[in-house]
């Protein structure tokens, strides 16, 4: 099973958020899912990301792959211990 993670849109009509999932490659975007690791809305001024690296970070080390914009988003977001 290769394990992707990945945003799926939740919210209204034209105000998306994003919950940011470990999901199977297969399942359809909005579908089926493993565990949800955070949360992403774009809409709020600043946009808000919030991920649990723990969960993350286990995810990673056993073999699931980031989307493109999963990866960047993990990238942009420094975790506010290294920051100094």
């Amino acid at each position: 099973m290769a394990v992707k993670l990945r945003l799926m849109r939740m919210g209204k009509k034209k105000q998306p958020f994003y919950r940011v999932v470990a999901a199977d490659s297969r399942s359809p975007r909005d579908g089926r899912f493993i565990e949800i690791l955070g949360t992403y809305e774009p809409r709020a001024e600043p946009s808000r990301f919030s991920v649990d690296r723990d969960k993350v970070a286990r995810w990673i080390g056993n073999g699931a792959q980031p989307t493109e914009t999963v990866a960047r988003l993990l990238a942009r977001e420094e975790p506010a211990s290294e920051v100094s």
